[in-house]
């Protein structure tokens, strides 16, 4: 076992090829190892492996004599397929031969065919041609026939047919077909045409239309003479039969355009008999409006702004009540009233069209013109239900010289309007200023005047078409707003020496009451719709940043950010100038109370009755008269940002310049809680419910000093032995426990120590 031990480690495997010697090593040391008895086992492992053995030879003599027969079938089936293949590749030479042949006999028939084919083909066409001409023709018989008889009805509704055979036929080539069937429809369309509009105007003149009057006091109209039942028939029937002719009409009439640099939105033709009912309003527009009339004058366009939305107002009623409900029995989606107005605003486009470039270089016309279109939009939308799809007065205002030049007028009579109200006597008055609960913000006038000033331009531009045109003049009212800033901080360094002033407080508080309401607006819906319209600009044309994008396109932030932090940051400058002011003054009334003997004045216990120190009157009066006056000239948000900077400098001084500069017996640091806790403190109490919490260091500072000595030489002993052994962790929160436990939050431990060293009177402990 020894010996095949050693041979074992001395067989090494060849990973090359099948290396028998190391597998029987392995085998060997797997069955027997080093165990000597294991011995006994190799009779029954040699029996085991001879019969091993025997079944792998029968398993190769099974094989052999199997592989030779799967050979001979495989050969076998390949020469099969063989043979299979060349007699497929022979018939496929003779079929090909044949087919090859067969072309060649056919190829004459062939030519003829084709000939004979495109002979067929042509004489489809013309017999396609001749059934169309004869379709036409048909219909125009039928129609002529229907005339005869007076059957316009049926007349009508079959020049709808033919109208639709023109539709169909539009992407035809046949030039001439086409041509003979739009004449066609063109001389029907005329003849119904005019003798249903001369029925039609005939039943409209029973009607007394068009109504120069409001609906009361129109003679028939909506009235109800005896003949009335047979005219609102007639006027129905009419109706519907010229609705049949508005597809002809479509095609034959070329609706009136203005030119293509006015963006007007799509819109369809109005619809046939409203047509007819209009005319005699155009007539009286283009009488009244146009040309050397008297009334058509430029500096008066109000005047035939104003007779449109009496047209409008005088024949709604009409429209809802009469002509509605035929439309609606036609199946028409059409809306009369709407209709009739967006046909009358046409009118007015055309006008203003014409009319505009005679007025764009005087400032004054076209003001004038602006203000009185911007009314008429105001009452054509909120009166009248116009709606926003529809071309409007806005969509020639959008015209670019038109546009611009509104830019520049508003933009000069919005700053001539600002000289105007900060040179006004009453600029820094608040107009609420005598009615307390209207007067919270207490606003001078200036600043109101402006805000509305942009409130008025908001309004006027909100109903602009297209987004870019509002944000044009989103960037006017910022550049407003900036120009206002610089004029109030202009006359604020005019005001700086008077900072306490009521001018400086007037301009303080125009500052807050801009940036409040800006604040207010950018939740507005109109003005998230503008941020969400400048975010996609901006994404387009990269002039920001991605941060500023995500900021923009989150909501963190608005369209007039910008303008809101430089005033934050101005009202911020001015509230700390006017605090220093104060504190200076304060400062100067608290000389004497700083110099007071804090060492030597006698205890509680030595007085009767405790009282504040004379020493700090001046500076206590002066706290007080500055924020009564503050209190009265600065609105509540204001003034509570500057109590309470205040609050914080006087606190920090009284500690390190007064409280952390002396010693103090006990009389000195109970004289010292007296004027803090009953008298400075109580002069904030009107502000707030606990005026000593902005007072910490004050407070924590007086609660040391008036500990009493055992509590005292406790503190002192648990903050000695904390510092001693600072390093170790457990022991530096008990200090702050200590701290906590007397109510001292803000002071650090090294304060707290510096402090107890003020204290004169400590016992002799002997140490």
């Amino acid at each position: 076992m020894a010996s095949i031990a050693a041979k074992k480690k001395e067989v090494t495997r060849d990973l090359d090829h099948c290396d028998i010697p190391y597998y029987v090593s392995e085998f060997v040391e797997r069955e027997l190892g080093n165990d000597y008895e294991s011995l006994g086992k190799l009779d029954s492992l040699i029996e085991k492996l001879s019969e091993n053995k025997k079944h792998l030879e029968e398993q190769v003599l099974t094989v052999s004599s199997e592989v030779p027969k799967r050979i001979q079938n495989a050969l076998k089936n390949a020469e099969d397929s063989k043979k299979s293949l060349s007699q497929l590749l022979e018939e496929e030479t003779v079929l090909s031969e044949s087919i090859n042949s067969h072309l060649l006999k056919a190829e004459p028939w062939m030519e003829d065919l084709d000939v004979l084919i495109g002979q067929v083909e042509e004489i489809e066409r013309h017999l396609a041609y001749l059934k169309w001409i004869s379709r036409i023709e048909e219909l125009s018989d039928s129609i002529q026939q229907y005339l005869m008889t007076n059957n316009v009805p049926e007349a009508a509704s079959t020049l709808a047919l033919m109208a639709e055979l023109d539709i169909k036929l539009q992407e035809s080539s046949c030039s001439h077909l086409l041509a003979f069937v739009r004449s066609t429809v063109k001389f029907w369309h005329k003849i119904l045409k005019d003798k249903l509009t001369s029925d039609f105007e005939e039943v409209l003149t029973q009607l007394r239309w068009p109504f120069v009057g409001p609906p009361q006091s129109q003679t028939f109209g909506l009235a109800a003479p005896a003949n009335a039942p047979e005219v609102y028939n007639n006027l129905e029937m009419l109706f519907c039969q010229l609705l049949k002719l508005q597809t002809s009409d479509e095609l034959l009439t070329k609706p009136k355009q203005l030119p293509e640099k006015y963006p007007l939105p799509p819109s369809p033709p109005i619809v046939l008999p409203i047509q007819i009912m209009l005319n005699p309003l155009q007539k009286r527009f283009k009488y009244h409006f146009t040309g050397n009339k008297q009334t058509n004058v430029l500096n008066k366009p109000e005047w035939y702004l104003t007779q449109v939305l009496m047209w409008i107002g005088n024949h709604s009623k009409f429209l809802d009540d009469k002509i509605q409900p035929i439309l609606d029995k036609a199946g028409s989606s059409v809306n009369a009233g709407l209709e009739f107005s967006r046909a009358l605003v046409m009118l007015i486009l055309e006008k203003l069209a014409a009319d505009i470039p005679c007025l764009l270089y005087d400032d004054t016309l076209f003001c004038h013109l602006v203000d009185e279109v911007l009314l008429f939009e105001r009452e054509l939308y909120s009166v009248h239900g116009y709606l926003s799809s529809f071309p409007s007065c806005m969509h020639i205002l959008s015209e670019e010289s038109c546009f611009q030049r509104w830019l520049t007028v508003e933009k000069k009579f919005a700053l001539q309007k600002m000289d105007s109200m900060l040179s006004s006597e009453a600029a820094w008055i608040s107009q609420y200023k005598d009615i307390t609960d209207v007067d919270e913000m207490k606003v001078p006038d200036c600043a109101e005047t402006f805000m509305t000033l942009l409130l008025v331009i908001t309004d006027r531009y909100k109903n602009l078409p297209t987004a870019s045109r509002k944000l044009q003049f989103l960037g006017l009212q910022k550049e407003l707003v900036d120009d206002f800033r610089i004029r109030l901080t202009q006359v604020m360094k005019e005001e700086t020496r008077a900072s306490l002033g009521f001018r400086y407080c007037a301009i303080l508080n125009a500052v807050n009451y801009i940036a409040t309401v800006l604040a207010d607006w950018a939740d507005n819906v109109f003005f998230l719709q503008l941020q969400q319209a400048e975010l996609e600009v901006c994404a387009e044309s990269d002039t920001v940043s991605q941060l500023q994008l995500g900021q923009l396109a989150s909501m963190e932030s608005s369209v007039f950010d910008d303008m809101i932090n430089l005033l934050e940051r101005l009202k911020h400058d001015m509230l700390t100038r006017q605090v220093d002011h104060v504190f200076r003054e304060v400062k100067d009334a608290a000389k004497l109370y700083k110099k007071e003997r804090w060492l030597s004045l006698p205890s509680q216990a030595e007085q009767a009755v405790m009282s504040l120190s004379s020493t700090a009157c001046p500076m206590l009066q002066t706290l007080r008269d500055r924020l009564l006056q503050l209190e009265q000239q600065l609105c509540h948000s204001l003034f509570k940002i500057f109590w309470q900077m205040l609050a914080e400098k006087v606190d920090l001084y009284i500690y390190q310049e007064i409280i952390m500069a002396n010693h103090f017996n006990e009389g000195g640091a109970a004289q010292l809680q007296f004027d803090m806790s009953r008298n400075l403190f109580p002069l904030f109490s009107h502000y707030c419910k606990r005026p000593e919490n902005y007072f910490k260091h004050i407070k924590e500072a007086c609660i040391i000093l008036n500990l009493n000595i055992g509590s005292a030489l406790l503190l002192k002993d648990v903050l000695q032995s904390a510092s001693e052994n600072e390093s170790l962790k457990p022991s530096q929160p008990s200090a702050t426990a200590a701290l906590n436990e007397l109510g001292v939050y803000k002071l650090s431990q090294r304060d707290v120590e510096i402090l107890l060293s003020l204290r004169a009177s400590w016992p002799n402990t002997g140490k």
